[in-house]
């Protein structure tokens, strides 16, 4: 028998050092301190001293961005971190966020391959990155595919597939999986895959032959695996508060035990310490002006629920407060590390928003909110999940809608409110908004972009006094 543990890191988002996270606990939430490269280290080095010459780790991305410190660099302080975790291979998302051509400068000076199979160069037709990696350990040959996130250049700015464009990889998984085996001779085929989980979930039903899949993208925290089609399927969190950690027993190619578990990189942990230090000569110099408290909130800031977040709320309050508009939108971000009731930082607004967009302004008609927001539910809560182009549900402020999220596209929204009065068709209203996901570029007139950025719409709006950010029942689910 043939031994094999993988570990998992997911959605991480640039977070350098310990941070508050949001833990479900019977009917409330609670924030603890969590995360970190230097423990996550500390983690990975336990394990490959428990297993030596058995253990291979994966980033499944959402990694190179996120947080003041990777977003300033351009990823560049992410570099030497991530190479001291010495994992076996990488795929992506949000790293495109610098464009493709500032990311494969970045990828180059890693020490494992960054893998898509299905991320492909406009002008030649060819992969940008290697679709596969072939792992060894003491006993096994892992065959392991790469899968980017499908969506950047479909929802995302369009800087960040400039030149590139991504298909969903479940066609030429198939193939590669079938290179691995016949050619290659690998023992197992791994997949790191950015989709998401519901995309996966699909992805492994169709494609035969997948032995283990990394999920990541929707920030799932699977305390059991889930078994589809022979495949075994974890997700680990995000914000790198969890590491996954799956140990196989293999015998003739076959995973005849599996057992998992979610691992807290919580406080306790002993930091890693000169991954520490890399991530301190990041942020040394700005810690003066990052710990600056501008404002306090009296509720706490996250974004773990679907429909609406408070840490949006806040956001879309500044962006009102500043422009006086009837709405405001943001996208649905899943990424920021919760905020505590009680002092705001410089570096929490830099958590909530690290792009900094400029605030943005236009004129938007009753009909053409009504086919956002259906677009918007359809992209989230699509039957077919591969039509699933999440995020969250769009954040909003000025709006009330109640909606069946199990009708069929276009048909979801059953009440539309503006300002408590019912939506006016041919009325056209102000909105305030931030970056193109806010409101995609096919809906309003009039487009105006602030001198005004987000970061100062939020400090100039905590300034006033204590907020308050409470959900609103803007998007109702009945």
């Amino acid at each position: 028998m043939q031994r094999l543990t993988i570990v998992q890191m997911n959605d991480s988002h640039g977070y350098l050092e310990l941070h508050p996270e949001l833990f479900w606990v019977g009917d409330h939430a609670e924030y603890r301190m969590a995360g970190g490269y230097a423990r996550i280290a500390t983690l990975l080095e336990t394990i490959r001293s428990e297993r030596p010459g058995e253990v291979l780790a994966f980033d499944c991305g959402d990694t190179i961005h996120g947080t003041y410190g990777a977003v300033q660099t351009r990823g560049e302080a992410l570099v030497p971190i991530l190479n001291a975790l010495a994992f076996d291979g990488m795929t992506a998302h949000w790293e495109f966020a610098y464009g493709p051509e500032r990311f494969c400068e970045v990828a180059g000076r890693l020490s494992y391959p960054m893998l898509a199979v299905n991320c492909y160069d406009d002008a030649t037709g060819d992969l940008v990155f290697p679709p596969y990696t072939v792992c060894e350990t003491d006993d096994l040959q892992i065959g392991v595919v790469g899968i980017a996130a499908t969506i950047v250049d479909k929802t995302m700015p369009p800087s960040f597939s400039e030149g590139i464009h991504f298909t969903l990889g479940n066609e030429e998984l198939p193939g590669q999986i079938a290179h691995l085996r016949d050619e290659e001779g690998v023992d197992l085929v791994l997949v790191v895959s950015h989709l998401g989980f519901p995309q996966e979930v699909k992805l492994a039903r169709e494609v035969d032959g997948i032995d283990v899949l990394l999920s990541a993208h929707t920030h799932n925290r699977l305390f059991a695996p889930v078994i589809v089609n022979g495949t075994i399927l974890i997700q680990s969190g995000c914000h790198g508060s969890f590491l996954g950690r799956l140990d196989i027993e293999v015998e003739g190619g076959r995973i005849m035990h599996h057992a998992h578990r979610l691992l807290t990189v919580d406080e306790g942990i002993r930091p890693d310490p000169e991954v520490e230090e890399m991530a301190s000569r990041t942020l040394d110099p700005h810690r003066a002006e990052l710990d600056r408290v501008v404002g306090r909130t009296a509720t706490a800031l996250n974004r773990s629920t679907v429909l609406e977040a408070t840490m949006d709320n806040l956001l879309l309050q500044a962006l009102q407060d500043l422009t006086g508009a009837d709405l405001a939108f943001s996208n649905g971000w899943r990424y920021g590390a919760p905020v505590r009731p009680g002092p705001v930082t410089v570096n929490d607004l830099w958590n909530i928003i690290p792009t900094n967009p400029p605030v943005s302004t236009v004129g938007i008609t009753g009909s053409e909110l009504l086919a956002m927001m259906e677009e918007n539910l359809e992209h989230t809560f699509s039957r077919d999940p591969y039509n699933q182009m999440g995020g969250y549900v769009k954040r909003c402020l000025g709006l009330n809608i109640y909606c069946k999220l199990e009708n069929p596209a276009g048909h979801r929204i059953q009440e539309f409110f503006v300002g408590g009065r019912p939506l006016d068709l041919d009325r056209r209203y102000t909105a305030a908004f931030v970056t193109v996901q806010g409101v995609p570029e096919q809906y309003g007139q009039g487009r105006q972009h602030r001198e005004v950025r987000a970061i100062d719409a939020l400090e100039r709006y905590l300034a006033k006094g204590t907020v308050t950010a409470e959900l609103r029942g803007t998007v109702v689910a009945i």
